[in-house]
């Protein structure tokens, strides 16, 4: 399979998918369900919550590059993601990330491009993953969501499942190369991450609602589900870490959307 990101722009996206793409899937989720379960000690609720097949519209918050991987490993079903085309310039990790449902598209969040990439996916019955924030975070706080999201919601006809992270900010801010690992055998801190999945919502308590009122309750929905995730992780007892406030560099990790 070729990274090249115009190759995704024609036919059945789902219909790519060969013994050599799940194979890459399925040792990805493996090795990542280790890693984030040893590393950042990953806690998961609500995974009953997931439909196990059919077109559904995950939307989550957006803290690092660590969020399409935990939330993943939390839903338990192949998804589909959006990623930026200058992920793909690399021959090898473009190839790896289109082998692991990765979409190109301008934007990392949900413009014009990406609703219709989503759109084609839901269509297709495949479960995808949104970011409406459009961006990590780069304060570790929850950013409104994009108008983009409303158009989304709208268009799909799908179920929405609200998902919820925290830990991921403070394991990998936007501006740190690397990450910072919260072991298992050591104590909880502030970087053990922990996803919440929310019940599913039926498009028809959402399309009728005006752009703001429909931002705003998705918003607070998963607001509401992050606390819980606070919770999971235990980390309220703990003095937070001091970390460097975001300057003028983290400019260049910003992608406007739609």
């Amino acid at each position: 399979m070729s990274a090249q990101p115009a190759e995704h722009s024609d036919s059945s996206l789902s219909a790519t998918r060969n013994w050599l793409t799940s194979l890459a899937y399925d040792t990805t989720y493996f090795f990542s369900a280790a890693a984030l379960t040893f590393g950042w000690s990953l806690r998961v609720k609500g995974v009953h919550h997931v439909p196990k097949r059919g077109r559904a519209l995950f939307i989550a918050n957006h803290q690092s590059f660590l969020d399409p991987l935990v939330t993943g490993l939390a839903i338990h079903r192949r998804i589909w993601f959006l990623a930026r085309k200058t992920l793909f310039s690399n021959r090898w990790f473009g190839k790896w990330i289109s082998m692991i449902n990765a979409v190109p598209v301008d934007q990392e969040g949900i413009g014009i491009e990406g609703l219709r990439l989503v759109l084609k996916l839901l269509k297709e019955e495949q479960g995808v993953l949104v970011f409406p924030e459009g961006q990590r975070t780069p304060t570790g706080e929850m950013m409104p969501f994009q108008p983009g999201v409303h158009f989304l919601v709208k268009r799909a006809m799908a179920p929405v499942i609200p998902v919820a992270i925290s830990g991921a900010y403070d394991a990998w801010p936007r501006w740190r190369r690397f990450p910072i690992p919260a072991p298992l055998f050591l104590p909880d801190t502030h970087r053990t991450i922990a996803v919440v999945v929310g019940s599913p919502i039926p498009p028809t308590r959402l399309i009728h609602l005006s752009r703001e009122k429909l931002r705003s309750d998705l918003f607070h929905e998963i607001k509401r589900l992050q606390k819980q995730a606070d919770r999971l992780r235990r980390p309220a007892s703990l003095p937070r870490p001091p970390e460097r406030p975001p300057t003028d560099l983290d400019q260049s990790y910003h992608h406007p959307v739609s």
